[in-house]
């Protein structure tokens, strides 16, 4: 059986009290070793990102190794402070933050979808407009994600370290 990966898209609608349902495929993508948890957070490019808590926790701990290096500071500072360990209700609510759902700009209309190892939330509008720049074949502006790139290169350089070696 070859790596699991999330894929696929739908589309999803915030409740009154900041709720909405995680599509099933999904979440049980989000089960390990029996238990449904997982992280949201800020993510790149204006949306949201789920994580499985075992994806979490080796970026949690690669970034420690890192922690006192000045110029990932301000990164650090917003990665962790946008980070919420949650898990779903029976029927397969999650509450969305609203300090996320701010940041982001979701009023209702969401559109989740899942790419590779985290499942990314989207207000509708955002990622209609994206997926039509995409088709359109217009270039999207990747400048602002430079530090978040670079913060997450960080997760590979152990690894090609000892490849290396």
């Amino acid at each position: 059986m070859g790596k699991f990966f999330f894929s696929g898209s739908a589309s999803a609608k915030l409740d009154e009290k900041n709720r909405f349902v995680l599509p099933m495929d999904m979440r049980m993508g989000l089960v390990e070793n029996g238990a449904l948890e997982f992280t949201i957070a800020l993510s790149i490019g204006g949306c949201l990102a789920i994580y499985r808590k075992s994806d979490i926790d080796k970026i949690v701990e690669k970034f420690q190794e890192k922690q006192h290096i000045a110029k990932y500071q301000k990164f650090f500072t917003l990665f962790f402070s946008t980070l919420y360990q949650t898990t779903c209700d029976k029927i397969g609510r999650v509450v969305l933050p609203s300090t996320l759902k701010s940041l982001v700009g979701i009023k209702g209309d969401m559109v989740i979808a899942g790419v590779m190892n985290k499942i990314e939330i989207w207000p509708k509008d955002a990622y209609d407009k994206n997926m039509q720049r995409v088709l359109g074949g217009k270039d999207l502006d990747f400048s602002m994600q430079t530090m978040t790139e670079e913060a997450f290169a960080l997760l590979s350089e152990e690894e090609e370290e000892c490849h290396e070696k």
